[in-house]
C-alpha cells in the first residue's frame, strides 16, 4: 500500500491467498490510484476468469495505451482461468506500460498455484506476489482493532466479542459492518459499544455468546439458563456447535491461568505480567484478562478439566453420537446444568 501510494508500480502483480479480503483492498487501491477518472475510460480493463483465457489476456496486455502512461489489465476470480500458467508467454517478458493485476482467491499459494512453475516464477521476478493469509482467530482482534482505529473511531471489548459474533471471521463482512457504523454514529460517538452494536447492527446486548461466557465465568446460574433458553429458541443464530466452540475457549483459557498460577506457587517461577500474560493464554484484549483473573478462583484446574470433556461429550451428542432423542436446545441446557454442578 504505501509503494501504491508512492506511485512505485511493479508491472505485475499477483494477488492470491485464502483471505480475499487483502486481495481485494489492494486491488481495489491499485485500480483507483493508477489511472485517473478519465484515462480509466480508455486504459482499464476487468477481465473474468471464467469469461476468459490466457490468450485474451496476453493480447489485451500487449496492446498501449491511449493518451496515458499506462494499459491497466485486472483479471479477477483468476482460480477459475483454465491453464493461467499460459500466461507465463506474457508474464516472461512484460510491457514497461503496461500493469496487470491478477487476483487469483480462495487458493493457498502452493496448492492453487505451483510455485514451481515458470508463471508463478516469472511474476515473483518482474513484479509483485502478495499471498493473502487468513488471520488466525487470536489475529483478528488486532487487525479489527487497527482497522477501527484507522477509522477514527474505538471499540469497547464486548461491543468487538458482539461484531465477532455477528459476522464470524469474515474480514470482508467485519469491515463492511465497521464502514456502517462509521456512517451510521453521530460525529461526537466515537467509541463503539455494545449499544451500538444493537442499535446498528442488530445484535442482542443481552443474549449473546460474549454474555453466556460471562456468565458461566461468574458462575451467574440464572442468567446463563435465561441466554440459553433464548439460543434454544434461535438456534440458526445460535448453533450450539458455535456455544460449545466458544465455552469451550473460555475454559481453555482458565486452564492456562491455572497452569500459570500452579508454575508460580509450586516451581516458584514468577507469574507473567499482564503483557506477557495476554498471549500466553490467548486472551486478546485486558478487560477480558482482568475479568479471568478475577473469577479464576471459582475453577479449579480438576473442574476445569471435566468441563472440557463434557464439551466434547456434548459437541458429539450434538451431532446425533449418543444424544438420548434430545434436541439441541435440550443438550445446551443440560449441558450447562452439568457444568455448574460441583464435583
Amino acid at each position: 500500500m504505501a509503494d501504491i501510494e508512492a506511485r512505485r508500480f511493479a508491472p505485475i502483480y499477483l494477488l492470491a491467498g485464502d483471505e480475499g479480503y487483502f486481495i481485494d483492498a489492494i486491488a481495489d487501491k491499485l485500480s483507483s490510484s493508477i489511472l485517473n477518472e478519465a484515462e480509466r475510460s480508455f486504459n482499464q480493463i476487468t477481465v473474468y476468469g471464467l469469461d476468459s483465457d490466457p490468450g485474451k489476456i496476453v493480447n489485451l496486455c500487449r496492446q498501449m495505451p491511449m493518451m496515458g502512461a499506462y494499459e491497466v489489465i485486472i483479471v479477477k476470480e483468476a482460480q477459475q482461468l483454465s491453464k493461467i500458467e499460459n500466461l507465463v508467454h506474457y508474464t516472461s517478458s512484460p510491457q514497461s506500460s503496461t500493469i496487470l493485476i491478477i487476483c487469483y482467491k480462495n487458493k493457498e499459494l502452493g496448492r492453487g498455484l505451483d510455485k514451481r512453475t515458470a508463471f508463478y516464477k516469472s511474476c515473483a521476478k518482474s513484479g509483485v506476489v502478495f499471498e493473502s493469509v487468513r488471520p488466525r482467530d487470536y489475529e483478528v482482534d488486532a487487525w479489527l482493532t487497527s482497522y477501527i482505529s484507522h477509522a477514527g473511531m474505538s471499540i469497547d471489548p464486548k461491543a468487538m466479542a458482539m461484531l465477532k459474533e455477528h459476522v464470524g471471521m469474515d474480514l470482508s463482512r467485519m469491515a463492511h459492518e465497521v464502514d456502517k457504523l462509521a456512517v451510521s454514529m453521530s460525529a461526537n460517538e466515537r467509541r463503539i459499544t455494545d449499544a451500538h452494536i444493537e442499535q446498528y447492527i442488530g445484535l442482542s446486548k443481552e443474549f449473546n455468546t460474549f454474555e453466556l461466557n460471562d456468565a458461566v465465568l461468574k458462575q451467574d446460574v440464572a442468567r446463563a439458563m435465561r441466554i440459553a433458553d433464548h439460543f434454544g429458541h434461535n438456534q440458526k443464530s445460535y448453533p450450539i456447535t458455535l456455544v460449545i466452540t466458544v465455552l469451550f475457549g473460555l475454559f481453555q483459557q482458565l486452564f492456562l491461568l491455572n497452569y500459570h498460577m500452579w508454575q508460580s506457587r509450586r516451581r516458584n517461577i514468577p507469574f507473567p505480567s499482564d503483557n506477557e500474560l495476554m498471549p500466553a493464554i490467548r486472551v486478546n484484549n485486558m478487560y477480558a484478562l482482568r475479568e479471568l483473573k478475577a473469577n479464576v478462583g471459582r475453577w479449579e484446574n480438576r473442574r476445569v478439566f471435566h468441563v472440557i470433556g463434557l464439551l466434547r461429550e456434548y459437541d458429539a451428542k450434538s451431532k446425533g453420537i449418543n444424544n438420548g432423542g434430545l434436541d439441541n436446545a435440550q443438550l445446551l441446557n443440560e449441558l450447562l446444568l452439568k457444568i455448574f454442578t460441583p464435583l
